[in-house]
């Protein structure tokens, strides 16, 4: 992921979450096996360190086309959404996406979880299954709305496998993740109360522009409690098919432009709202 962008100016983002996070970045960025990188913390610091990377560089070459109106992160992504908001800086939000990596990964290794995409079932029908299927004595939860036809869940391994085998009644069909534990769920709990104290020990701006939460899938500006919203994500669903539509439509904007890593968002997106322009830039070439 970081190989591309290793000589701009913007790489110099590195050293200071270098030293905040006491990891080498240029090291997990360029040369680190994909197998070291299925930790969840270290997945989250450079997937963390991309973004803010791409934003910065897309500020200093004045890529974004315009005065952005709002900012919107897919879980994890919230984070870098901050500091492109003016919410954060970048040290600040590096010393939290480290201190919530560190607490997902003790909670996943202390209750083994895992997740699953559901695609071609309606939200309603996906959060009916589960509801039975909880009533049922299985612990499995929707854990991120995606976009239409696109669910993620949650939970104990032997819930989501035995929700494999009950997807077609709904006409879905569930494919497993490769992550390191049942994230967005009530497994997560420990991972919130021990984020908690970083998040309220953490300044954030008094104003900045909006950025919609996961949590509620609202514009909040300055006057909001982001230490709230930021430990209740841990335990509740990433809302990101209703985070674009209030992009979209209450906030009005018309170009939606995605940094960082990939382009899964663009994806998303376009399922969302076909009618919305939306750019990746995911390497300094698409800046040009």
């Amino acid at each position: 992921m970081g190989e591309p962008w290793r000589n701009t100016p913007s790489w110099e983002l590195t050293r200071d979450i270098s030293e905040v996070t006491g990891e080498d970045l240029p090291e997990l960025l360029l040369r680190t096996p994909g197998e070291r990188l299925r930790r969840t913390d270290l997945a989250q610091l450079a997937v963390f360190t991309v973004s803010v990377i791409a934003h910065a560089e897309a500020v200093r070459r004045d890529a974004l086309g315009g005065r952005a109106a709002a900012c919107a992160g897919h879980s994890l992504g919230e984070y870098a959404a901050l500091v492109a908001a003016g919410a954060l800086t970048v040290p600040a939000a590096a010393a939290l996406v480290a201190a919530r990596g560190r607490a997902m990964r003790r909670a996943a290794e202390a209750k083994e979880g895992t997740m699953g995409v559901l695609v071609a079932a309606p939200l309603a029908e996906v959060t009916a299954l589960t509801g039975r299927m909880r009533a049922d004595g299985c612990e499995v939860w929707v854990a991120n709305v995606n976009a239409p036809g696109q669910t993620v869940v949650s939970g104990a391994v032997e819930a989501i496998d035995r929700l494999a085998g009950e997807a077609p009644s709904i006409g879905a069909k569930l494919i497993r993740l490769q992550v390191g534990g049942a994230f967005h769920s009530p497994y997560m709990a420990p991972a919130a109360d021990a984020l908690r104290a970083a998040l309220k020990d953490t300044a954030f701006a008094p104003a900045h522009l909006p950025v919609v939460a996961n949590v509620d899938a609202e514009a909040h500006a300055g006057d909001c409690d982001w230490p709230d919203l930021g430990t209740r994500q841990l335990t509740s669903p990433v809302l990101w098919e209703q985070s674009v539509r209030t992009l979209v439509g209450p906030l009005g904007c018309r170009r939606l432009v995605e940094l960082g890593p990939g382009r899964t968002l663009a994806g998303l997106v376009r399922r969302i709202s076909p009618d919305t322009e939306v750019v990746s830039l995911d390497g300094p070439g698409a800046l040009d």
